[in-house]
């Protein structure tokens, strides 16, 4: 699963590779997930339709790349939520964006980029299932299994990961890294100075 910085490519060249202590998830590794997941969503929903739910900012890149990997009708729809300061979550979510449709008698499935605490995503599993949906999945491109401050359970899951401040593939600090077609490590000391900053990325619960 882990690659070496070289593997980053020539255009990532500069402030990018400065900044990554090291490639955590391949590229390769992510394509193949990602056609794994759709697969095997598309073999659980033969014959139904579905609404993938796009926890934004995080899960854009992860929700678009699996769109393409499914094969039965298939809509979409965003929520934005926030939990993040800095480097590290607060553990108080805010909704600062709703779904578009109701979502009443259909088939969601949650698209979170990555889940640690567990917090933001129990917060949506409650609001979602006050609302009367037919069925409530989620499926999480990574998890961090140490992280876990509330019982998580995750249907469809690609990689889990260490404690590790991670980058990449839609992941972002403060609005940098998201264009990276990996998940990498990011050094500490790019972070931590500064505490004020919020992480952008909505999800990371």
């Amino acid at each position: 699963m882990k690659s070496t910085l070289q593997d980053l490519g020539p255009r990532f060249h500069g402030w990018p590779k400065r900044d990554i202590e090291r490639v955590l998830v391949s590229e390769t590794a992510i394509k193949r997930c990602v056609r794994r997941l759709g697969e095997q969503i598309s073999r659980d929903y033969e014959g139904q339709k579905i609404i993938l739910v796009s926890v934004l900012k995080g899960s854009v890149v992860f929700m678009a790349d699996l769109l393409r990997e499914i094969n039965i009708p298939c809509a979409v729809d965003f929520m934005a939520v926030s939990s993040y300061v800095g480097s590290e979550t607060s553990g108080v979510v805010r909704v600062t964006m709703d779904l578009r449709e109701s979502p009443e008698g259909k088939n969601i499935i949650l698209v979170e980029d990555i889940v640690d605490t567990g917090l933001t995503l129990a917060y949506l599993k409650k609001n979602l299932l006050t609302r009367r949906v037919k069925s409530l999945r989620v499926c999480a491109l990574l998890d961090k299994p140490d992280c876990h401050r509330v019982p998580v359970s995750l249907n469809y899951m690609g990689f889990s990961i260490p404690n590790e401040f991670v980058v990449g593939y839609g992941l972002d600090y403060a609005e940098r890294y998201r264009s990276l077609p990996h998940i990498a490590v990011l050094k500490r000391e790019v972070y931590k100075p500064s505490s004020g900053e919020e992480r952008s990325k909505s999800s990371g619960g």
